[in-house]
């Protein structure tokens, strides 16, 4: 879940503010404070490409598991295809 402060740092990376539990103090006297539909805009555009990845982070993982060298070694030594059929097993599982 994206938070305020994420959207702050989005839209102003380098302005200086304090939140207060859910008190924003804004300190930064060159940039201009976000507006609160500012800020729940940009937590929504956030959230949306965040989401919009969650195949790959999935991907990622499963491929993160493999031993892909060894795969593709012994795949080219035995003239079978396990990596290939493995991978497209886990890009079959997690479309973008």
């Amino acid at each position: 879940m994206i938070t305020t402060v994420e959207a702050l740092h989005s839209l102003t990376p380098n302005a200086q503010w304090v939140l207060r539990g859910d008190v924003l103090e804004w300190l930064d006297s060159e940039q201009t404070e976000p507006t609160a539909l500012e800020l729940s805009n940009e937590v929504t555009r956030l959230q949306a490409e965040y989401d919009s990845q969650a195949y790959a982070r999935n991907r990622k993982a499963e491929y993160d598991q493999l031993n892909q060298f060894e795969m593709q070694f012994d795949d080219d030594r035995d003239g079978t295809t396990t990596w290939v059929d493995k991978i497209n097993e886990i890009k079959a599982r997690y479309p973008k």
